[in-house]
């Protein structure tokens, strides 16, 4: 099974509260997942985003094009948060995915991944590339992961929203 970014727009009620309460927000997120359609597609509207497993290229490209918010992993703790296979959630406070959705807007998906090879991170240990995990992945992946993230950052940005954000 693969590790896999995972993402829940909230708003600062809504924020406020996963921080007061972790296991409110671990019961908002399942009942949000179970909701969805069985097969991985977000519903229209969705709240829920995944980058799928191309959540370390997008972490180590969005770093190398100079993105300061943390995107893939969040940025503050959740106070007694239970671990959900790569850490506890995280979350990302709503001005600081203002901050984030303008510096991806100056970023094409195209612009994200140029200059830069499979090859070079499989040999940086960048997860899906490296280990030979899936030897044929394609940068047009990483692009496309990160054009629905950018998207998913303008609407909560947008909406003046939050983000849980976790690995699992």
């Amino acid at each position: 099974m693969s590790m896999v970014g995972k993402y829940v727009r909230l708003t600062p009620a809504e924020l406020n509260r996963a921080v007061l309460h972790p296991d409110w927000a671990r019961e908002f997120v399942e009942e949000r997942m179970a909701a969805e359609p069985g097969d991985g597609t977000p519903a229209p509207g969705s709240r829920l985003h995944s980058t799928g497993k191309m959540w370390h290229a997008l972490e180590r490209l969005l770093r190398l094009r100079g993105v300061e918010v943390n995107v893939v992993h969040g940025e503050e703790e959740i106070p007694g948060a239970e671990d959900r296979g790569y850490g506890a959630p995280r979350m990302i406070r709503p001005e600081r995915v203002r901050d984030a959705a303008g510096a991806m807007a100056a970023i094409t998906p195209e612009g994200l991944v140029e200059r830069v090879t499979p090859a070079e991170l499989a040999d940086a240990g960048t997860y899906p590339y490296a280990g030979g995990s899936d030897p044929g992945q394609r940068l047009d992946d990483v692009a496309v992961a990160y054009q629905d993230l950018a998207a998913f950052f303008r609407t909560a940005a947008r909406l003046r929203q939050g983000l849980l954000v976790w690995i699992g």
